[in-house]
This record gives C-alpha cells, sequence and structure tokens, in this order.
C-alpha cells in the first residue's frame, strides 16, 4: 500500500545507498533516461521549473543547469534524508539557482508562482493517487506550460517481461544482500498497480492538459509521458 508514511520510510531508509543502486541496476543508463527526458520537454535558460519527488537531486541540478543564469528550479521531495543529499550536492554548485523544500506533492503549501515546465522522474507511481498527483502538476503550470513525466514503462509485451524478470531475479535478490530487500520488493508492487502509458495520457485529459503522449525508452522498459497545458 503507497500510503504516504510507508513510501517515505522506504526512501528514508534507503536514501544512503540510493544512488549507489540505481547505477548498479541501470548500469548507469538512468542518467541517461533522465537527459532523454529532459531532452523531450526542452528546458529554456531563463525559465523557472519544478522538479517534483526530487529525491537525492541529481535530475534538479542538471535542470538548474539548463536554466542558467537567470532560471531557477524548486526541488520538491518529501522525505527528509534525501533531500539533505541533495542539498549537500548543490553546495559543491553555488552558481545553480535551486530551492529545495520538503513537502507532500499531494499537499504543498502555496506556491507564488506558475512554472513554464515540470520533471517528475519515478515519482508518480509512488504517489497515493497519481491522478490527483496530475491535477497538481497541472494547477502549478503556466499556460503552455509543459512537463514530462519519467517512471517505468508497465507493459505487458517482452520489455515487461524482461522487466518482471529482472526485479524478481537481480534486484530483489541483490539489493537483499545489502539490507534492503523488502524496500525494493515494494518497487515491484508498485509497477505492478501503475496505469499504463495509455491510462496515463487518459488521467492527464481528464485533469485538463491539452496534450498528452506516453513515449517509450529504454527498448520499453522505461516511459515519459510528455504533457502540455
Amino acid at each position: 500500500m503507497n500510503t504516504p508514511n510507508v513510501v517515505g520510510q522506504i526512501f528514508e531508509q534507503i536514501a544512503p545507498h540510493y544512488d549507489r543502486f540505481n547505477d548498479l541496476f541501470s548500469l548507469g543508463l538512468h542518467r541517461l533516461w533522465k537527459r532523454q527526458a529532459l531532452a523531450l520537454v526542452k528546458p529554456k535558460p531563463g525559465e523557472r521549473w519544478l522538479d517534483l519527488c526530487c529525491g537525492t537531486g541529481d535530475l534538479a541540478l542538471a535542470l538548474a543547469n539548463y536554466l542558467r543564469p537567470t532560471g531557477y528550479v524548486v526541488a520538491i521531495d518529501s522525505a527528509a534524508a534525501p533531500l539533505q543529499i541533495a542539498r549537500n550536492r548543490a553546495n559543491f554548485l553555488p552558481w545553480l539557482n535551486i530551492n529545495w523544500l520538503q513537502a507532500d506533492v499531494l499537499n504543498l503549501p502555496i506556491l507564488k508562482t506558475y512554472f513554464d515546465g515540470a520533471i517528475m522522474a519515478y515519482g508518480l507511481r509512488n504517489l497515493a493517487e497519481p491522478a490527483l498527483g496530475l491535477r497538481v502538476l497541472h494547477q502549478l503550470l503556466a499556460s503552455h506550460g509543459r512537463a514530462v513525466v519519467l517512471d517505468f514503462n508497465r507493459s505487458a509485451g517482452a520489455a515487461g517481461k524482461f522487466q518482471q524478470w529482472a526485479l524478481k531475479e537481480v534486484v530483489v535478490p541483490v539489493a537483499h544482500q545489502f539490507g534492503f530487500g523488502e524496500q525494493y520488493a515494494y518497487l515491484e508492487e508498485s509497477i505492478s498497480r501503475f496505469p499504463d502509458g495509455k491510462q496515463q495520457e487518459q488521467i492527464a485529459f481528464e485533469v485538463g492538459f491539452q496534450k498528452a503522449k506516453h513515449r517509450s525508452l529504454a527498448g520499453g522498459l522505461m516511459g515519459a509521458l510528455v504533457l502540455e497545458v
């Protein structure tokens, strides 16, 4: 059950190892997938952007580099431990304009601006109500604002079968060796109930987006939902 407390506890526990596991389990390709997601929405210098469910901040840092020198990122996560790692990283890059905020995406404080764009990587799947997450995203974007949601692609094809095999036979057993088997078992569970690409498009249109297109990445293992207000 992906309640805010359960999900928050998982990310508090794995935060010190999160980036190392991402590199290990994706063979470092998660960095490529994130760059591909950003390329789909073309951040420009001077724009205002959101990174929702920012985790340890690697994507917020990359995004802020696109927006230099006058643009900025508001990066939001509900878990304190990964957010502290993100802040520590940013301390070494003081020329990047990032505001870090600990908050539940579904219960955000008032943000006194509309944003030109937003990205959410591996976060929508972990929200208690993904549809509400897309509605919040829509409400925060300015007219003609765009967004991309990157996550695992729930597929019934060969990519989906490979994904299930890899999670059961590789990811969870390896994580178990480090004492995080239970936390990574949650990954498979969360993917199994996550809306597929067509369902994500439908939800996006229902909450008010004018454009919504789900694109497959990594041979169908990952998906990017590209949105425009």
